[in-house]
């Protein structure tokens, strides 16, 4: 029919849209935990994540790639 949208007109604004929120998600973590093991061994021992655990650690982890991402999204 004349003056339809093709069926794939909306997907390629969403693929955009995924792969800009994925690069900044990206950037986000490996900055957060670059971050984060670069300061690891200055940090108290609660703040420090043990290997195959799930502590304080990872929260502290996460806390700084959620600051990395808001910063991320700030810039762009």
């Amino acid at each position: 029919m004349p003056g339809r949208m093709p069926k794939n007109a909306g997907n390629r604004w969403l693929t955009r849209a995924q792969k800009q929120n994925f690069w900044r998600s990206l950037i986000a973590v490996l900055a957060g935990n670059a971050i984060y093991f670069g300061v690891e061994r200055y940090l108290p021992l609660r703040a420090q994540h043990q290997l195959y655990q799930i502590d304080w650690g990872l929260a502290v982890d996460f806390w700084i790639c959620l600051v990395c991402y808001g910063i991320v999204r700030l810039i762009r």
